[in-house]
């Protein structure tokens, strides 16, 4: 199908109630928000939708949900991957009939992952959905880790043509990956934004992440398309203390869903157990820096 996906893709967390019930309420909400500050598309069921905690029937309705919500206005990515390729190949079909336009899949977890095990899954899942793939290199969460030789071995697979690297360093790997196949892949960043500037210099074709100021990361990706890359330089280096802060290992989800909370678009910052809680200090810590960085981007 060749590339046509760019930009800011914002990846949507899962909003639960004070039970941990689904909230499609503040679900609603929360895609509203942003297709009114424009970003280019929305990923679900990746790991900030806790989907590793999602029953297959709450997958479901939470795909089924956003695709009608969007209705069309943008790009919808989800998530499709699993342990078993079977099952990845399942949940991709349904991603398929619920209507999305690409599907994300990460790698199985594998005791003893190899390059041919991890190509020959990523092949089967091909030869039986018809839609764009893009790759999700996350080896924190997935524990696999797919070297820039390995990315350019599975972008000869026909439908294979997009990767999200969350492998640090991502502006690195951008370069290592670019030497070898140049254009054929669109690389999109992650990680929160944390190196956003520095992988669209690379060639990056955009970012998936579900940062909570959203709007402050399509101005730097504006800015950088349309030439201004002082403005768009200067933006990310203002927000980068919140996106540092926001980032953190273990309590990343905890931190934006409570700025999501204060910004009123989701009703609880609930997340499902086991999960890390956030401290008084920390709280205090979310004051500051939402402060500073809504006063910089005024």
């Amino acid at each position: 199908m060749g590339q046509f996906l760019k930009g800011v893709y914002a990846i949507l967390p899962t909003p639960f109630d004070e039970d941990r019930r689904l909230d499609l309420a503040s679900l609603k909400t929360l895609i509203d928000f942003e297709l009114e500050v424009g970003v280019h598309g929305v990923t679900l069921l990746g790991v900030l939708g806790e989907v590793m905690r999602l029953s297959d029937v709450e997958k479901q309705e939470i795909l089924k949900f956003v695709v009608n919500q969007v209705n069309g206005r943008v790009p919808v990515v989800a998530g499709s991957g699993s342990n078993g390729t079977d099952l990845a190949i399942m949940y991709s079909k349904e991603a398929a009939e619920a209507g999305v336009t690409a599907i994300m899949v990460a790698p199985p977890r594998l005791l003893k992952p190899s390059d041919d095990l991890i190509f020959n899954y990523y092949r089967d899942i091909a030869r039986e959905v018809d839609l764009p793939i893009v790759i999700q290199d996350e080896p924190t969460t997935y524990g696999v880790h797919m070297s820039p030789s390995l990315i350019a071995r599975l972008s000869t697979i026909e439908r294979v043509d997009y990767v999200k690297l969350e492998d640090a360093p991502t502006p690195f790997k951008i370069t290592m990956i670019r030497n070898l196949i140049r254009d054929r892949l669109g690389i999109f960043g992650g990680l929160g934004g944390q190196y956003f500037y520095e992988e669209l210099l690379r060639g990056g074709c955009g970012i998936m992440t579900g940062f909570a100021y959203p709007e402050i990361l399509l101005r730097i990706y504006e800015n950088f398309s349309a030439g201004r890359r002082e403005i768009s330089r200067a933006l990310f280096y203002s927000a980068l203390p919140l996106i540092r802060y926001e980032a953190q290992p273990v309590v990343s989800l905890a931190i934006r869903k409570e700025i999501l909370r204060r910004r009123g678009l989701i009703k609880s910052a609930v997340l499902r157990e086991p999960a890390a809680r956030l401290d008084s200090e920390s709280l205090d810590e979310i004051d500051e820096l939402v402060k500073l960085v809504e006063q910089r981007a005024s």
